[in-house]
């Protein structure tokens, strides 16, 4: 169907992730008609850098949604709505020319100069007005650090940017980022939706350096010619700025009303739930970031999710190999809950909620001759899930009553994830039917500012959830008792993880190859 009698009834979900792009077509009844995904590259030139070449992510943007367009039809695709993957930064020259490589979240080189601010006086209070954690993933660190360690640099760029800025400045013209980035830099005060003056000076930037806060729901009028021709779609197309990945994969599992938790284990994992108004816990152990004006999710992100187990496999069974999740699952289940008074704490990559530090490494604790290998492989899945535990009580220190989970992620099919998730959380967990999670947040949300729907809590209509496990009281009692054992570990083991990380250039190189 061409012309005026086609039905314009498609909305692109553009999510720009860590390591690919993925551009997925839905109708405002959920449908999802058409999906494609294109990768680039992760560099890590030297140690604590994670950095990748703007160019490429463009690039698989554009072919991500040209492809989508393509099958769909371009005539019925009535805009683009926007994910992106939170706390990157690149510098850019005054004609927009990009002077850095995009510096991701994974990038920890930062770590000194977030270990200095998170102690220092104001480095709570900076927190609490601005959302976002004092870590080495936050923009705010990565500016101090070049202001500090690349002063000439520093001073040269003329804006300093998210890779969605800079994909917008090409597809649309428009130098904006959307309030829900901009609550994930450090430099955007929450409770004003405005720059913070004292986070700027800390970095060294004015506002004139940094692109214009619009709202998450803001229309952009009309495509670049160069856009327009890649993506094979006109150049009238509307394009809603969208969100952060983070809080547009709560509204994409139907986790947006208060109480309602979305919880999301993958390679990492991460659990947050929907307020109507921004609130940070008092030891600052949450970020507080915007879905919209009016709606924000609070929580955690932790480093070590089902990557935890993966790296426990190849140590433990290898014989099993890649793509033998149930087989080692099957394994470990072996093991009773407890794992036999063992505890593993799973920071092969450090951390980042509640403790937000770059500091600590993994450990196993309590191991004993009458330990075997199950219970070592059981003993990582547990601690993944108490460390979400972690993350919920400082959700709930930041007063939010959380009253549901809604899980998903990869790991989440399997039955001893799901029993000791919901043991560990202590509450039913429901699990959605899958859907494309960021990307149909974004789509959601860009369907609510083209009109096509009322409201983004149609959520709740589109989907179903598939299985609910409730905790298995036996598991309830260990890891209730558990818990508090695991909590005070980080506490007394950080002067141990400064003593190592001191050690640590004096140790073999093959034994820091994963740093």
């Amino acid at each position: 169907m061409t012309g005026a009698a086609a039905v314009r009834d498609v909305v692109i979900g553009l999510d720009l992730g860590t390591t690919s792009t993925k551009a997925v077509a839905f109708t405002p009844d959920g449908s999802q008609l058409a999906q494609a995904s294109h990768g680039y590259e992760l560099q890590t030139p030297h140690p604590g850098y994670a950095v990748q070449d703007p160019q490429q992510i463009l690039a698989a943007a554009y072919r991500a949604v040209a492809d989508v367009a393509r099958e769909v039809g371009a005539d019925r695709v009535r805009g683009i709505s926007f994910s992106s993957a939170m706390h990157s930064l690149m510098g850019l020259g005054p004609l927009y020319e990009p002077m850095t490589p995009v510096i991701t979240w994974g990038d920890t080189r930062a770590a000194p100069q977030a270990e200095r601010l998170r102690g220092g006086v104001n480095g709570l209070a900076l927190h609490r007005r601005t959302g976002t954690p004092i870590h080495p993933m936050s923009p705010l660190t990565k500016l101090i650090w070049f202001r500090e360690m690349e002063p000439k640099l520093h001073e040269s760029v003329a804006f300093w940017v998210g890779i969605k800025d800079w994909v917008l400045v090409h597809m649309c013209g428009a130098l904006v980022i959307d309030h829900s980035l901009a609550s994930g830099t450090g430099l955007m005060d929450i409770h004003q939706l405005a720059w913070d003056a004292e986070a700027l000076a800390l970095a060294g930037v004015s506002p004139e350096q940094l692109p214009e806060l619009v709202r998450t729901r803001d229309v952009l009028p009309g495509l670049t010619p160069e856009a327009a021709e890649a993506m094979g779609l006109p150049e009238t197309l509307e394009v809603v700025v969208g969100a952060g990945d983070g809080p547009l994969a709560n509204l994409g599992v139907g986790a947006v009303r208060p109480g309602v938790a979305a919880c999301s284990i993958g390679t990492s994992g991460a659990l947050r739930v929907g307020v109507d108004r921004p609130a940070v816990d008092p030891q600052g152990g949450v970020f507080c970031y915007a879905l919209t004006e009016d709606r924000w999710v609070v929580g955690g992100a932790i480093n070590n999710g089902g990557a935890t187990l993966g790296w426990a496999r190849g140590i433990f069974a290898p014989e099993l190999g890649e793509g033998s999740e149930a087989e080692l699952l099957e394994l470990a289940a072996r093991a009773q809950p407890g794992s036999g008074g063992l505890i593993m704490l799973p920071y092969l990559l450090s951390e980042r909620a509640p403790h937000w530090s770059a500091l600590p490494t993994g450990a196993y604790l309590g191991l004993t001759r009458g330990h075997r290998r199950e219970h070592l492989l059981r003993a990582s899945v547990e601690g993944v899930c108490l460390q979400l535990a972690l993350v919920l009580q400082s959700m709930r220190a930041a007063g939010l009553d959380v009253t549901h989970v809604r899980a998903t992620g990869g790991v989440t099919r399997n039955d001893l994830w799901r029993g000791v998730l919901a043991a560990a959380l202590g509450m039913t967990v429901d699990f959605a039917e899958g859907q494309e999670g960021s990307s149909f947040g974004a789509a959601l949300l860009g369907m609510e500012a083209l009109g096509l729907i009322d409201s983004i809590d149609i959520v709740d209509e589109l989907i179903p959830v598939e299985d609910s496990v409730r905790p298995e009281p036996r598991a309830l009692a260990v890891y209730s008792q558990l818990l508090p054992v695991f909590a005070e570990l980080y506490t007394h083991l950080v002067p141990t993880f400064q003593s190592l990380r001191r050690l640590a250039p004096n140790l073999p190189l093959d034994l820091l190859d994963e740093d």
